[in-house]
């Protein structure tokens, strides 16, 4: 298991509402800090080989708890024998949930792909009796915007049937895959929309997946993404969207990084970009960021990973030990916890600190390890794309 770091009990049960693409059949519960999901053979495998091997790029994925297997024969009491350490911060809700789905659908190891049969999966679930459970990308936000950017201009992996190779590859086609290396596979936004008859129950506007298919395309990919992180109506203007552009840049480079030195491939993974779509709570989370790393530098702690974000000029100064100053001039560890020292933190302290944003890769149903054969260019393009994009935004 990747972590045994204890999880918030939560009452209620609810699907995970949060999800913007990718299969259905994913239970969290209510404002919950976990989630389980339902996966195959190999994303379990590249999971549990990258946080046992790999800790640069496990860094770039959410955390890793655990794996169950569900099936007939599944109770509450194999769920808790599966994960122990995790399964006494899962509510009795989703156990029984989880259980109850298990019962109902048909248990095999993973989708059988037969050539001459294959068909779309137009019910979005998957047919598996595995599940992996993960850390919720949007625990701690208030309102999250989500983003999911599907990578990759080959979408397909080596052992697909030829009818879905084809039918991929008319997508990376007829898509921003093709031109740019990856798509908006589907995106969340808190009053993404003038009209608010177009928001659901929690004011959000929620693009599909064909959003991305048929109505972004090479000329306006731009304006989307501009879209997806300034939104006056949410009160975040000019100021503060660049300054969310500069920290998902600030993670995107890393990616790169990372990707650049890792000998992988990965067919359909995607980048889930998340952050408070709510502007007065942003700026309320930078504030209390703010104060700690204020304190920590008077305490003599200023060199952590520490972004002063200048709300004039939208530059970001990585490691500045200057303070905050009056005006909009922020000092913010942006990625949701405050700067350390290296030793132990205060478990409740930094587990209370709001969310500012994340950057998390994920989706690895086609994902492996190939020592040997380089890096995975296929969805560097993509990142490279998405690194050019937020360059501008950030401006």
């Amino acid at each position: 298991m990747a972590s045994t770091r204890g999880l918030p009990s939560h009452a209620d049960l609810q699907p995970y509402n949060h999800a913007v693409a990718g299969h259905d059949g994913t239970l969290s519960d209510a404002g919950g800090e976990l989630f389980v999901k339902p996966c195959v053979q190999q994303e379990i495998d590249f999971y549990e080989k990258t946080f046992a091997e790999h800790p640069e790029f496990a860094a770039l994925m959410p955390m890793f708890l655990g794996t169950l297997a569900l099936n007939d024969a599944s109770t509450v009491e194999t769920i808790n024998e599966q994960l122990p350490g995790v399964a006494d911060h899962m509510s009795q809700g989703l156990k029984e949930e989880a259980v109850r789905r298990a019962k109902n659908v048909p248990a095999q190891d993973s989708p059988v792909d037969i050539d001459i049969a294959w068909k779309p999966n137009k019910s979005r679930r998957i047919t598996t009796n595995q599940s992996i459970v993960l850390e919720n990308s949007t625990y701690g936000f208030k309102k999250p915007n989500v983003l999911d950017a599907k990578l990759g201009q080959r979408l397909w992996a080596d052992d697909a049937p030829e009818e879905k190779k084809k039918r991929f590859d008319e997508i990376t086609r007829q898509t921003t895959n093709g031109s740019h290396g990856f798509r908006i596979a589907g995106m969340r936004v808190y009053k993404g929309s003038d009209n608010p008859d177009e928001w659901d129950a929690d004011g959000f506007k929620v693009f599909t997946k064909d959003y991305g298919r048929f109505h972004v395309n090479q000329n306006n990919l731009v304006q989307a993404l501009a879209g997806f992180v300034f939104n006056e109506r949410a009160g975040i203007d000019k100021d503060l969207g660049r300054a969310v552009a500069q920290a998902f840049l600030r993670d995107l480079r890393r990616v790169e990084e990372v990707l650049s030195k890792s000998e992988t491939r990965m067919y359909s993974a995607s980048l889930l970009f998340t952050f408070e779509g709510d502007g007065d709570a942003l700026r309320a989370a930078i504030e209390e960021h703010n104060a700690i790393a204020s304190g920590a530098e008077s305490a003599g702690e200023g060199e952590g990973d520490v972004a002063a974000v200048n709300g004039a000029e939208g530059k970001v100064l990585n490691g500045s030990t200057n303070g905050p100053i009056e005006g909009d001039r922020k000092v913010v560890e942006l990625m949701g916890a405050p700067p350390s020292d290296g030793e132990e933190e205060d478990e409740d302290e930094t587990t209370s600190m709001p969310r500012v944003y994340s950057l998390k890769l994920i989706d690895f149903a086609h994902a492996s390890w190939v020592p040997g054969q380089g890096p995975d260019e296929n969805s560097l393009f993509g990142v490279r794309s998405l690194i050019k994009i937020f360059e501008e935004l950030a401006q």
